[in-house]
């Protein structure tokens, strides 16, 4: 066999290989790692609070995973999977300085269908997504500082809680074939989600969180 001949027969097997991890009936399973950035629109915390009393809510990473099915040759479900991801709750507003008032931790499910562009068979293929998230919030912890601006004590100090929502999600992204069974993605999405923080106290405070994530994973085609 000549080299030419020898080229042509590896970039065949190449090209195979790229279409069967990215076309109908596929199913990849990946890993890496997501970073979500809240973009907070906070409310006020109700009465006794000073006036303008409001929260932020800092970005926070995770190992995450998902499984892609891929239903045809441009259609895709892709189901994200992570750990949970840990924020800190600050002081915003009137209040903006006073520091950490608590952390709490999130778990968001979300489910999306994905179309991508190109043949199954190109080394590259963008895609854009949307479907329904549930944010699920919990294992929250309050702060000294918390307490201190809602008026606990250190016998009875205040408490909080987030409540879980539902939300959507939109996504665009970009999926590279690496060879073989083996292929990478790059994606960033944007949700739109609000929750309702409650005190000990009866204070609520309404907060739009509408996080903006970026996520990267490896994945292999079983």
């Amino acid at each position: 066999m000549t080299l030419p001949t020898r080229l042509a027969a590896l970039a065949a097997l190449f090209a195979a290989g790229s279409a069967s991890a990215q076309s109908a009936g596929s199913v990849v399973v990946y890993g890496g790692a997501a970073q979500i950035t809240p973009r907070v629109d906070s409310g006020d915390l109700t009465a006794p609070s000073l006036a303008g009393t409001r929260i932020g809510v800092k970005q926070a990473s995770a190992f995450m995973g998902g499984i892609t099915y891929y239903w045809t040759d441009h259609i895709s479900i892709d189901l994200p999977l992570s750990t949970p991801f840990r924020h800190d709750v600050v002081g915003a507003g009137a209040i903006d300085g006073v520091g950490r008032l608590g952390t709490v931790k999130s778990l968001p499910a979300t489910l999306l269908a994905q179309y991508r562009f190109g043949s199954a068979g190109s080394v590259l293929r963008p895609f854009i997504g949307a479907g329904p998230t549930y944010g699920y919030f919990f294992k929250p912890r309050a702060t000294a500082a918390l307490s201190g601006i809602t008026g606990g004590t250190a016998a009875q100090p205040t408490t909080l809680s987030m409540k879980s929502r539902l939300g959507a999600t939109v996504e665009l992204g970009a999926a590279c074939s690496l060879g073989g069974d083996w292929s990478a993605s790059l994606s960033v999405a944007k949700t739109f989600i609000k929750t309702t923080g409650s005190l000990s106290t009866g204070q609520t405070i309404e907060t739009t969180l509408d996080p903006v994530s970026i996520k990267f994973g490896i994945g292999y085609r079983f």
